[in-house]
This record gives C-alpha cells, structure tokens and sequence, in this order.
C-alpha cells in the first residue's frame, strides 16, 4: 500500500515562496512519472507540474516561470518550489502518480493572501 504525504504548506503573502515536499513510503516511486496536483472548492483537480523518472518536467500554463518540480529518488520524494505566489495559488495540492495513481493523499493547503 503507497502512502503519500504531502507537507509544507502554509499562508504567505503574495508574491512569497512556498516550497511542498511529498514523500512515499510502501514503494519506490523513482521509475513513476511524478505530479503535483491542486484543488479548490467547487472545481475539479488540476494538474500543475509532472516531472518523469529521468527530470524531465512539464508545467501548467498559470503556473510555468514560477513553479519547479524537482524529485530526489533516493529519499523518494517529490518537490514543488513554488515563487512569486498569488491569490489564485490558493488551493489544497496533492502529488500523485500520473498514468497509475495510488491512493490520493490528504494533501496540503497553500492560502496566499494579505
């Protein structure tokens, strides 16, 4: 059973920096293509960045200049650095597994405001 556990989130001011770690346990994750995901009320997940097993990375439109996602297989996690936030970042993000996702986890919430 993969357990995903999403953590670093938090309130910042916009235009700050956040930076989300997601780390698995109950398998190696470093031949999956990785992806954070984003939510808020009333809409459906959206995928914001997914990186594949050799760091190859691809972002979201809104999102592209100021997000990286990067992943360390030997602690098995994944990271989203996250610049120059703004309101609309607010949402809860998960990670997940792209094309086989595990069980979703609780994820984190990001609030950008004043």
């Amino acid at each position: 059973q993969v357990q995903l556990v999403e953590s670093g989130g938090g309130l910042v001011q916009p235009g700050g920096s956040l930076r989300l770690s997601c780390a698995a346990s109950g398998r190696i994750i470093s031949n999956y293509t990785m992806g954070w995901y984003r939510r808020t009320p009333g809409k459906q997940r959206e995928l914001v960045a997914r990186i594949s097993p050799s760091g190859d990375a691809h972002y979201g439109g809104s999102v592209k200049g100021r997000f990286t996602i990067s992943r360390d297989n030997a602690g098995n996690t994944v990271y989203l650095q996250m610049n120059s936030l703004k309101p609309e970042d607010t949402a809860v993000y998960y990670c997940n597994a792209i094309f086989s996702p595990f069980n979703w986890g609780q994820g984190t919430q990001v609030t950008v405001s004043s």
